[in-house]
């Protein structure tokens, strides 16, 4: 599903993001990746998403190996993977109904297949009710679920979650996570980055920790610490 093998990216800047970072998650798990600001976290995630290439080392990603791809196939690579942002990034003139179906329409999806599939990814994440207002009538935990419902609604293999809980109520965040959790027990694929160490403390997940670019520990939650050498 996702691989680092001795990957390493330096910036044109001369800083180096990531040392020799070697990650193996498997299709249907789900890992917190967790780091101070700076870390190193960003680029990891860019680096998935090919928004970026390593300097060093291979990355492969649902299949692709990511250095050999060109230009034209970076659009089906992320077909694979939905994104929730910390921001949510909704459409401020558009209903949640919307929103949602945004995603769908712009990989072709039928008219058919928007009003069928929408409303089911909606129930999911509990915003049946919700479908005609627009995200300045929502709570930020509602906004967040309308960003996690639109990754979802395109039926992704792997769901990335850069710091969804970072915009909204501490008590909304364990909600957030949990319906991430029904999501993976579904058979997708999590990888959610948050600094939250008290909320990753609350789920019994592999968690990965990224320090000044290296992988300096990969363990499952509540478990001790295992120390990459």
């Amino acid at each position: 599903m996702i691989e680092f093998k001795g990957v390493h990216k330096t910036y044109d800047t001369g800083v180096k993001a990531l040392k020799d970072v070697n990650i193996h998650i498997d299709k249907g798990e789900f890992v917190f990746i967790v780091g101070s600001s700076g870390a190193g976290k960003s680029t990891f995630l860019k680096l998935i998403m090919r928004e970026e290439v390593p300097s060093a080392g291979e990355v492969i990603v649902n299949d692709y190996r990511l250095s050999r791809l060109k230009r034209r196939e970076i659009p089906y690579l992320r077909r694979t993977m939905g994104i929730v942002f910390q921001d949510f990034r909704l459409i401020n003139k558009m209903t949640v109904f919307d929103n949602v179906a945004f995603a769908m329409r712009v990989i072709g999806a039928s008219n058919r297949d928007v009003r069928k599939r929408v409303p089911y990814i909606l129930g999911l994440v509990g915003l049946q009710n919700k479908a005609r207002s627009f995200p300045m009538e929502l709570s930020g935990g509602e906004q967040q679920r309308v960003g996690l419902a639109r990754a979802l609604v395109n039926n992704p293999s792997l769901i990335i979650a850069d710091e969804p809980t970072g915009n909204i109520d501490p008590e909304l965040s364990y909600e957030i996570v949990e319906l991430l959790n029904e999501i993976n027990r579904r058979g997708t694929t999590i990888l959610m980055v948050t600094h939250e160490h008290d909320l990753v403390r609350m789920f019994d997940r592999r968690v990965i920790e990224i320090r000044d670019g290296c992988v300096v520990s990969d363990s499952i939650s509540g478990e001790a610490g295992h120390e990459v050498e």
